[in-house]
């Protein structure tokens, strides 16, 4: 699960080969966010089309921190 940066809730990434950790408040989401805007949010500071993030997952955690990840296909 992500860290927390002095406090702050953040966004652990999982995208293309690797994991980053993005404060919450660097991406200017504002109140009450939702999967959507979290993931148009993420592919503009990821600097990539919406679309590649189209089948994320956003899971929220109780400590206020996010993961986006791939969603898991199993079979």
């Amino acid at each position: 699960m992500a860290t927390q940066f002095k406090g702050e809730a953040v966004i652990h990434v999982r995208f293309n080969g690797r994991s980053v950790d993005v404060p919450i408040t660097q991406l200017d989401l504002g109140f009450g966010f939702t999967d959507e805007q979290v993931k148009r949010t993420l592919a503009q500071f990821l600097e990539v089309p919406t679309a590649r993030l189209g089948d994320y997952v956003v899971d929220r955690h109780a400590n206020g921190n996010l993961t986006v990840r791939p969603e898991a296909v199993f079979g």
